[in-house]
């Protein structure tokens, strides 16, 4: 059953979004239940660091990254794209800052699941923004 989102469930989402930045660049991997569902799927596969399934294999997959994290995660542009039932998605925009300083632009495309606890990722989806205009300027070029 569809039901209208509420305004307390889009600052509870935008509250888990944002979240999630600060609970990876404190290292508080311990608090990634805040933010995850117990099965969450992490997909990193476009920016080569694969996909994980699960809280523990999401731990896991970030220490394993090491030194390779970003030092900083910012999450701009948050737009809730849909919902039903208990479910909703959104699409945001992230910069992560590297350690030596290199920035990078991402787009997150979540899909979240309303539990007792609050609004919690269920699949997260990491694209990087490696060309301007998504590539457009590239296709209309070939046609001239």
């Amino acid at each position: 059953m569809v039901r209208e989102l509420t305004t307390e469930d889009h600052r509870t989402i935008d509250r888990t979004l944002a979240l999630a930045g600060h609970i990876f660049d404190r290292g508080e991997l311990d608090r990634l239940e805040e933010i995850f569902t117990p099965e969450a799927v992490y997909d990193l596969s476009d920016v080569g660091a694969g996909t994980f399934e699960g809280i523990a294999a999401i731990r896991n997959g970030a220490l394993k990254l090491g030194a390779g994290n970003p030092i900083a995660h910012h999450i701009t542009n948050i737009v809730i794209t849909g919902h039903e039932d208990d479910q909703a998605t959104a699409r945001s925009k992230g910069l992560i800052i590297m350690a030596d300083g290199s920035v990078g632009s991402v787009t997150h495309r979540d899909t979240l699941r309303h539990e007792n606890s609050g609004w919690r990722i269920s699949r997260r989806v990491i694209l990087a923004q490696r060309t301007p205009l998504g590539g457009l300027h590239l296709r209309h070029a070939a046609g001239r």
